[in-house]
């Protein structure tokens, strides 16, 4: 392949990854995932 066709190919899925983060950002899935986190890291813990 061309360079200009990888860097092409990389500016896409680079576009795709940002529109589905913020997305998800936008839906409250950053909280959700953060909240599951918490609660696996205080149960590894003990605590929870």
């Amino acid at each position: 392949m061309r360079e200009r066709t990888k860097n092409i190919i990389a500016l896409c899925l680079m576009a795709g990854g940002l529109v589905a983060l913020i997305a998800g950002i936008l839906r409250g899935e950053a909280a959700d995932v953060l909240r599951k986190a918490t609660m696996i890291c205080l149960e590894c813990i003990g605590i929870g």
